[in-house]
C-alpha cells in the first residue's frame, strides 16, 4: 500500500474517533491524525488502529454471561457503564446514596 493511502486511510479512521469526555487534553484521534503525518507509518499499525476502532478482539473473544454478570455481583458491570455513562453527562448520585450504597 503506498504511504499516502495508508496515511489517508488512518487520517479517515481518526476523524471517525469518538471524543473522550474525561481527558478533555488527551485525546486518541488527535494521536492517530499525528501519527498519520509519521514518515515511518506501517499498514500494520492502521490496522491495529481499525481493528481497535471495529472492536475486533470484542468480537473475536465475547465474554461469556458468567463472566458479565457474576453470581456475587450480577449487575456489577451494568452499574459501572450506568455510572460512566452518568458522569459523562455531568450526573451524579447524592452523597447519602454513595454513603450506604444504594445504586438506584
Amino acid at each position: 500500500m503506498a504511504a499516502s493511502k495508508v496515511s489517508q486511510k488512518l487520517s479517515t479512521i481518526a476523524a471517525s474517533w469518538p471524543v473522550d469526555p474525561f481527558r478533555p487534553n488527551i485525546q486518541l484521534k488527535s494521536f492517530l491524525q499525528s501519527l498519520a503525518a509519521h514518515p515511518k507509518l506501517t499498514p500494520e499499525a492502521v490496522q491495529a488502529a481499525e481493528a481497535l476502532g471495529n472492536n475486533a478482539i470484542q468480537k473475536k473473544y465475547p465474554l461469556s454471561k458468567k463472566t458479565l454478570q457474576p453470581a456475587s455481583m450480577s449487575k456489577h458491570y451494568e452499574r459501572l457503564v450506568e455510572g460512566f455513562e452518568n458522569s459523562a453527562k455531568g450526573i451524579g448520585r447524592p452523597w447519602w446514596k454513595v454513603f450506604f450504597g444504594l445504586w438506584r
